[in-house]
């Protein structure tokens, strides 16, 4: 492999990143009964079912797992989802994904919610690069990184999570 990669973040600093998160996702909807973690394929799903996880130790509320997945090369918005997003209504969603680059994803995942009166939308990712197009901010995020436009950033997330990383390339 001829490409270079830096080391970012490791798998502890991941999970420290993916820790925190879910605490404030706690502290901001500790009188909830119930919340909705939305994550977006291929790689926001799996922070969302780690952040998950972490709920489900730590809050007295209930955390549920929904899947979006987007066509992300759509001029228009084109989702695929694994719930009735009606059962959305009056709830509180966390819209999640790995990385928030130009804000074209998380908008498209917002769009999935357009017509449903939610209590609250918030979203969490886990590197927010600061390359926006789309007015999109993060309410809860793991790491914010100034890059160079032509640079990309990885985020491999392993099942046993021994091999995580995030890599800048």
């Amino acid at each position: 492999m001829t490409e270079k990669h830096l080391l970012i973040l490791n798998h502890q600093q991941i999970q420290q990143k993916i820790d925190r998160i879910a605490y404030q996702i706690l502290e901001d909807n500790f009188d909830e009964e119930e919340i909705l973690i939305a994550g977006i394929l291929p790689s926001g799903d799996k922070i969302a079912h780690r952040i998950k996880d972490i709920l489900d130790g730590i809050a007295p509320f209930k955390s549920k797992f929904i899947g979006i997945e987007l066509d992300k090369q759509s001029s228009s918005l084109k989702a695929t989802i694994d719930f009735d997003v009606n059962d959305c209504s009056n709830k509180v969603v966390i819209l999640v994904d790995d990385v928030l680059n130009s804000g074209k994803t998380l908008a498209y995942g917002f769009g999935v919610f357009r017509d449903v009166p939610l209590k609250k939308l918030r979203t969490a990712v886990l590197i927010d690069r600061n390359h926006k197009k789309f007015p999109m901010i993060t309410d809860f995020a793991g790491m914010a990184l100034s890059t160079v436009l032509k640079e990309h950033v990885d985020v491999v997330l392993d099942e046993e999570g021994e091999e995580d990383g995030v890599y800048l390339r």
